[in-house]
């Protein structure tokens, strides 16, 4: 009876320990199935920065080519030997009919047109 006994201990406790070791063993095999899974999640983010960059470079190395400047615009001819352009006398029309509505006053006016004729 005491050879069961030690027999049914030693059963038992190889049972408690090959429990033990399975649910380790377990819990690694999770634990480095998760660490896999990130370490393909990083590398695949590096790859995208690195696509990225050389994406960047690859367009800093094109060359770029410049156009010409236009050429400067000509000078309006005076409309008389006044030296006012037409957009001088667009502005004094404008500037009459305001006084003439009476939105500018009289020194108002005198300064806005001595202003675009330059004195």
């Amino acid at each position: 009876m005491m050879r069961r006994r030690m027999r049914r201990r030693a059963i038992v406790g190889t049972a408690v320990v090959g429990g033990a070791a399975y649910a380790a063993g377990h819990h690694m095999a999770t634990k480095s199935a998760e660490q896999q899974q990130m370490d393909a999640q990083q590398n695949a983010q590096i790859a995208d920065v690195q696509d990225q960059q050389a994406a960047q470079q690859q367009q800093a190395e094109q060359p770029v080519y410049q156009q010409p400047a236009p050429p400067p615009p000509q000078a309006a001819e005076p409309a008389q030997s006044t030296g006012l352009t037409p957009d001088d006398f667009a502005q004094l029309k404008q500037l009459g009919q305001l006084h003439e509505s009476g939105v500018l006053t009289d020194p108002e006016f005198e300064a806005a047109k001595q202003k675009i004729l330059g004195i």
